[in-house]
């Protein structure tokens, strides 16, 4: 196994410890291609965009002040969905005018990549500013990416929406500010079906955040009408503190992105955040399952719900 870290910048980047220090054998294998792709319908339909950038050495430093040499430029990479393809360009945000660059911040703030601004260097995207091709519901998307003399393959499908039924805000137990409040949903599962669900959230206008148990399937509730809590989506550097984690401000507001998603968007996402979430010295690390062929990540689609709501 590469001993290295999965270097993909707008993903989170998740450290772990243990009471017992873990060294890795030192290796010269080569650095993997690390993709991170999307692309959406539903409420929005966005074109796909793809970063690449490389894996790097579990001993290495990473200096965001070099930021441009971790990406890979050069790529050739297309996108098909079985009728039409597109090319995506190559384009980084130094060489944007201010009208591109606020088009590009808005397309990666909708599927929770935010901060933008505030990167540390010049970072590149390969997307179809020209929205040639944009998301349809049950089609599926192929992905290819011709560089360094790899070809590197992945799929994704748009699946069908579900909607969430209704919400509530409610008091939550314990003894907490009562400014805050607990987002409540109802959901409809449909029967006989096999669903795979992510969401994120968005608070007064700032960039979607997904939630700390961000998906789920329908295995323990296909068919089934329930209700059930829905916290708010809170960075993993947050300092919020544990009373107000995954709680809402009365009088703010919020939206609510619920997507369903395939079977190995789901599995990639939920091996991430499991090895995120169960830490320490009893934990068992799970490989993080990538459907990209050819290199690691991820290139997935989301078939998106957007809610509008007053924390009241």
């Amino acid at each position: 196994m590469n001993k290295s870290i999965l270097l993909i910048f707008f993903l989170p980047i998740f450290f772990f410890s243990c009471e017992e220090e873990f060294i890795p054998d030192i290796t010269t294998d080569p650095q993997d291609i690390v993709v991170e792709g999307y692309i959406e319908a539903g409420d929005l339909e966005l074109p796909p965009y793809v970063f690449l950038t490389r894996s790097q050495p579990f001993f290495s430093e990473i200096d965001l002040g070099n930021l441009d040499d971790f990406f890979v430029h050069d790529a050739i990479v297309n996108v098909s969905n079985g009728s039409e393809s597109v090319s995506l360009e190559e384009i980084c945000w130094d060489n944007l005018d201010s009208n591109s660059q606020t088009l590009v911040r808005e397309l990666l703030e909708q599927s929770g990549i935010g901060g933008i601004d505030s990167i540390p260097g010049n970072f590149c995207v390969y997307i179809d500013l020209g929205f040639g091709m944009i998301g349809e519901l049950g089609k599926t998307y192929d992905l290819s990416i011709e560089v360094e003399d790899k070809m590197i393959t992945a799929s994704t499908t748009l699946q069908n929406r579900v909607s969430l039924d209704s919400f509530q805000f409610i008091l939550p137990e314990g003894d907490l500010p009562d400014t805050l409040r607990e987002l409540r949903v109802v959901f409809n599962d449909p029967l006989n079906e096999i669903n795979y669900y992510r969401y994120f959230t968005a608070i007064n206008d700032e960039r979607f955040i997904p939630g700390f148990n961000s998906v789920a399937d329908d295995a323990l509730f296909d068919g089934q009408t329930f209700e059930f809590p829905l916290p708010k989506g809170e960075s993993r550097n947050s300092t919020s503190g544990p009373t107000a984690f995954g709680l809402y401000v009365v009088g703010d507001s919020v939206s609510v992105k619920w997507t369903t998603i395939d079977q190995a968007n789901f599995n990639f996402w939920n091996t991430l955040e499991f090895n995120a979430i169960n830490q320490g010295p009893f934990s068992t690390y799970t490989r993080v399952e990538s459907n990209v062929d050819g290199g690691i990540g991820i290139w997935g689609g989301y078939a998106s719900f957007y809610y509008n709501l007053i924390v009241e």
